[in-house]
């Protein structure tokens, strides 16, 4: 965010009026115009005469100084237009880059909540599918487990009955009486007994081939004791045992092969899940990393344009605090220089019209008094008296342009009745001869001590107004903060809204046009097609019956057994013309062929582009349309918000009105006040050492030029 810049003018106050001048200027000024009357009394010049020199010399200062303050003032008023416009664009630009940056804020706060959610779903998935991962592989492992004890427990029965058939079929082959004995066994178990006790199995595996044929007794549909006799277990011959216990070893063997190709499988099936499990996890912790990644940069981004906003949104509440203080200096500058030029104009007149009243009526007085005889040197001393007290009239007079020039600057009804009060004084006590300095220096005094005394008294309700209004301030701007912010929104999605609506019904009006420009094509095409086929009709008629004429021509004169002279030549130039004839139709007949076709092509083409453009454009409709609405709820949603909002905000404002009226009541700060009674202050101190000044100054020049008597001025007959 870019602020402009502007040159900073010379501090300037033109429009307070200076002091009219100092103690030692006013001295200067005395000595100047009490040598001019001494000189112009010695000239034969009266009194009165210099006082209308006064008079006008004193309306030449004024108009020079209004002069100047019009110049001045002319500068300001130009510094504040260009100032105004600098900062009225300086706003404009601020608020284009705040909204640009807000909308860049809630676009990736956006994209923030979408990666979140995002981050949220993968890694619920990946938590899921590493549980699984888990789960199958212990259960994998409990099948290797178990397959393993059923392997060996197998593979051990297989073994044993292997070696049971072998001994039996070993000791058929002897005989004896360990056969004997097993022959005579009532059941299998008394025979694997009988086996045992002749040393011919063990006492483990007799156990085991009683319990294999207890379990596959259990598992036949019609299951037996296995102690009791029955034919279809064991019969008392030898060979029936070793049948059954070959047949138990083929059972075995076969569900020793089931088990390990059932393992297989398992492993197999395990090892393709646990797979695809990994895959899922590897691709799922890859989209995972890189969402954190898209929030991390999302996030960075965002913060970015929040801190970019914050500084944008400073820049342009100090821009427009500074342009509302630059309107209210500049308005109270232009009614100081309206109030300044009127009062000098007063000012002016009032000269004028004394000038006019000197020159037309003390006139015959000036001569009775002034007229003739010498001036002697008690009349000096006389005029040097009056000298004095001119002098110390226009020292009041001066006190007074300074008291009354400190009330209208700072718009004092208090100064400017006091300046009222010293007039009154210092004309009373020219009249009455009193000590006017006295008089109007007691009137400053005073009022100085009323002003300190008005100062001291002002602090006391400062701090609970402070505190208050800055609270009371601070909830005013939250609540307008959020408030602009509402409408922010709101105007964003309504312009949105605006925005697809207009889209909208310029796709409706684009759909409308297509269709308008397909049917126009669909006319245009099948007026061309038939067009085309009375074409080709006309042209595959006259193309028959050129191949007709050349055929008759043709057979005609090829015959040998013409009875006259025929015109052969003449045939023979026809025949040709008519071949370039039947040319020119063949060829015009493929040419409007290809045209059709490819008329025809682009048709299809473009007929196919139409809908494709159709379709696109009313999904388009559709899915704008639905946006459409949406923003228009949340607009409405978001305007009742901002209602809420307003309703708090009007409350705030309600009770700030009311702490305004109690703390505000003047049209000035604290910090004004202070600084206006401390002007006020030094103003009036100013004018006291001017009287003191003066004073002092009188008193000198009086030891000085005092005479021993006085006698008044009498012309002399």
């Amino acid at each position: 965010h870019t602020v402009l810049e502007f040159p900073v003018r010379p501090h300037r106050q033109p429009w307070t009026r200076k002091p009219f001048c100092g103690a030692m200027k006013l001295s200067a000024v005395f000595s100047v115009l009490t040598a001019g009357v001494c000189c112009t009394m010695a000239a034969g010049d009266s009194p009165v005469g210099k006082a209308i020199q006064l008079l006008s010399d004193l309306q030449a200062k004024i108009l020079k100084e209004g002069e100047d303050a019009q110049k001045v003032y002319r500068e300001f008023a130009e510094w504040c237009e260009d100032r105004s416009r600098a900062l009225s664009n300086q706003i404009k630009t601020g608020k284009a880059g705040v909204s640009e940056l807000e909308a860049a804020i809630a676009q990736e706060a956006a994209m923030v909540d979408s990666l979140e959610a995002k981050v949220e779903q993968l890694a619920g998935e990946l938590a899921t599918d590493e549980a699984d991962l888990k789960a199958a592989t212990e259960i994998r492992a409990h099948e290797e487990a178990a397959f393993q004890a059923t392997q060996k427990e197998l593979v051990d029965v297989v073994d044993t009955l292997r070696r049971a058939v072998q001994i039996l079929e070993r000791e058929m082959k002897k005989g004896g009486a360990a056969m004997i004995q097993i022959k005579n066994a009532g059941n299998l178990a008394q025979a694997l007994s009988a086996m045992v006790d002749a040393a011919m199995l063990s006492t483990a595996d007799a156990g085991r081939l009683t319990a294999l044929v207890q379990s596959s007794s259990e598992d036949s549909d019609d299951a037996e004791d296995v102690d009791a006799p029955a034919a279809a277990v064991y019969e008392t011959h030898s060979g029936d045992i070793v049948q059954t216990l070959s047949d138990l070893l083929d059972k075995a063997e076969d569900q020793l092969d089931a088990a390990r190709k059932k393992e297989v499988q398992d492993t197999h099936a395990f090892e393709m899940m646990q797979q695809s499990l990994k895959d899922e996890i590897k691709y799922g912790q890859k989209e995972l990393a890189e969402a954190k990644a898209g929030i991390a940069a999302a996030g960075e981004k965002k913060a970015s344009a929040q801190g970019d906003l914050q500084v944008t949104s400073d820049d342009l509440a100090g821009d427009v605090k500074g342009l509302a203080e630059l309107h209210q200096e500049c308005m109270s500058k232009a009614q100081d220089f309206e109030s300044e030029t009127k009062s000098r104009g007063e000012e002016l007149a009032a000269l004028a019209k004394a000038k006019e009243a000197l020159k037309d009526n003390v006139g015959g007085a000036a001569d009775l008094s002034y007229g003739g005889g010498e001036v002697s040197l008690l009349q000096f001393g006389t005029s040097s008296a009056a000298s004095a007290g001119a002098r110390t009239w226009l020292a009041d007079l001066e006190a007074m342009r300074i008291v009354r020039d400190l009330g209208r600057k700072h718009h004092s009804s208090a100064l400017s009745q006091l300046a009222a009060r010293m007039r009154s004084v210092i004309k009373s006590s020219t009249l009455s001869h009193d000590d006017q300095f006295a008089k109007v220096k007691g009137l400053i005094q005073a009022m100085i001590e009323r002003l300190e005394s008005e100062a001291n008294a002002d602090a006391t309700e400062t701090a609970y107004c402070n505190k208050e209004l800055a609270e009371s301030n601070e909830k005013q701007a939250d609540k307008a903060a959020e408030i602009e912010k509402l409408s922010t929104q709101i105007d964003k999605m309504s312009s949105r809204s605006a925005i697809l609506k207009e889209q909208v019904a310029a796709l409706h009006k684009a759909l409308a046009d297509l269709s308008k420009s397909q049917a126009e094509m669909d006319k245009v095409r099948g007026e061309e097609k038939e067009a085309f086929a009375a074409s080709k009709a006309d042209m595959m008629q006259g193309l028959e019956g050129v191949k007709l004429a050349l055929k008759v021509l043709t057979e005609y004169y090829g015959r040998e057994d013409k009875a006259h002279a025929a015109a052969e030549g003449a045939g023979s130039t026809v025949i040709g013309l008519l071949e370039v004839v039947e040319s020119d139709f063949t060829k015009g007949l493929a040419e409007m062929t290809a045209e059709e076709e490819t008329a025809e092509a682009e048709y299809e083409h473009q007929s196919k582009e139409n809908e494709i453009e159709r379709t696109s454009k009313e999904q388009d409709v559709k899915y704008k349309t639905k946006e459409s609405t949406k923003l228009d709820k949340l607009v409405a949603e978001t305007a009742s918000d901002r209602s809420g909002v307003q309703a708090e905000l009007d409350a705030v404002l309600e009770y700030l009105h009311n702490l305004q009226a109690r703390c505000i009541a003047k049209a000035e700060t604290y910090a004004e006040r202070k600084a206006r009674f401390e002007a006020e202050i030094a103003g009036l101190r100013e004018a006291l050492r001017v009287l003191e000044s003066e004073t002092a100054l009188i008193q000198r020049g009086a030891s000085g030029s005092r005479l021993r008597g006085v006698r008044r001025h009498v012309a002399t007959a």
